[in-house]
Order: C-alpha cells, then sequence, then structure tokens
C-alpha cells in the first residue's frame, strides 16, 4: 500500500500528546498505525516530551495521595457491564482500532451514499463515523462548517487535491471547496471525523443541502 497524503505535522504532534479530542485521535491513529512515515514522526515526538518531561522538577505529592486513591478504586462500581460490539462484518478490512467500538446501523444519506455512526465514549464537538460511496459516485462542489478528517480504508475518490487510496489522509475545513468523485474499481469506504455541517455550493446545493446530514 502507497499512501501519498497525510495528515498535518501539527496534527500528528497533537496526537502524539494526546491534545485531539476522541474522534480525531481516532482518526489520525488509524493513519498512523498504517503509515511507516506518520509513525516515525509522532515517535519522534513522543521521544521529545518524554526528555521534556524527566527536566521538569518533581511536585511534592499530599502525604494521603495514595490511600485517597485506593479508596476511589475500591468504592467504584464493580459490576460494570460492556455493552456488545455492533457487527462490521459486511466492511471488510476493518481496521483494529475500530473493533472495540459499537458501530450503528447503516443510514442512507444520499443516493449511492451511506453511513454508519461509530459511538465515541467522550464528549467531544465531533463525531465519527464510517462513510461508504458506490462505485462512480459524485458529489456536490462543497465545503464545511467545520473540520472533516477522512481516511480511505478501501476504494478511491479523487477531487482537486488529488487521488485518495486506502491509506490516504485528507483534511476538510471552511477553506476548502471540493467535489470529490469515487473511483470506478469499488466502492470507497472511509473513516471520518467531522465537526459541524457540510455546505453545498450553487443553486442545486443549497436546495438539497438541507437533507444531506452526515
Amino acid at each position: 500500500m502507497t499512501i501519498s497524503h497525510h495528515p498535518p505535522e501539527d496534527l500528528l504532534a497533537d496526537f502524539a500528546v494526546g491534545k485531539l479530542e476522541e474522534a480525531h485521535q481516532l482518526v489520525v491513529g488509524v493513519h498512523v498505525a498504517g503509515c511507516p512515515r506518520c509513525a516515525r514522526f509522532v515517535r519522534a515526538i513522543e521521544q521529545l516530551a518524554g526528555a521534556a518531561l524527566e527536566e521538569v522538577e518533581p511536585v511534592a505529592t499530599a502525604p494521603d495521595a495514595f490511600d485517597r486513591v485506593m479508596s476511589r478504586i475500591e468504592n467504584s462500581p464493580a459490576d460494570i457491564t460492556t455493552p456488545p460490539l455492533a457487527s462490521v462484518t459486511d466492511h471488510d478490512d476493518v481496521p483494529p482500532a475500530l473493533r472495540k467500538y459499537r458501530i450503528g446501523k447503516r443510514r442512507r444519506v444520499a443516493p449511492g451514499l451511506s453511513m454508519r455512526p461509530i459511538e465515541l465514549s467522550g464528549s467531544g464537538k465531533a463525531r465519527a463515523f464510517l462513510l461508504r460511496s458506490a462505485p462512480g459516485s459524485r458529489m456536490l462542489e462543497h465545503t464545511h462548517t467545520g473540520t472533516e478528517l477522512t481516511l480511505v480504508l478501501e476504494g478511491s475518490f479523487s477531487h482537486e487535491g488529488g487521488r485518495f487510496g486506502p491509506g490516504d489522509f485528507d483534511y476538510g475545513d471552511d477553506e476548502v471547496d471540493h467535489r470529490p468523485i469515487v473511483g470506478d474499481e469499488g466502492p470507497c469506504l472511509c473513516l471520518v471525523a467531522m465537526t459541524g455541517d457540510l455546505r453545498m455550493n450553487g443553486l442545486l446545493g443549497r436546495l438539497i443541502g438541507p437533507f444531506v446530514r452526515l
């Protein structure tokens, strides 16, 4: 697998130090797991952060700090049940990182386009989902009211920024206008983290925009 498109370095740095919210951390993490180049960059940032921590003067803790932590652990609910994972067997090559999440049922978004929400544990503003597009699908030109992090798992799509195949990462925000076109070789499956909504361009886009919800 040849990866041609990568997350910006500031996004990778925030990922390395755990500053991203869960949806963004998930998408960047799946990319890093399959991209040697980005994995090396992340390891370098982690090493720099570790070296910086070694130079920080230690801060004294309260004498009873350990006992208080142990008391909270002992008094926490012991009988916590985890809901069963949703089946993802209808998607080939789903990354292991996704298997610990509950994945909702498929919902049709537009002709040739469907999505499955990924249930997150955090309280961040970004949502995550699997987006499946039929071969040859063409979206209307659009931008975003927030940010969109897209990782291709299967298939491909193209727009003004180039062609994006398995492992490629695409970043969109309110400064990006694009019109993705799915390749003809097969369905395109993407892992997406998004804040805000799509904003369709043109008269037709403004008419149907309210009906396209991701």
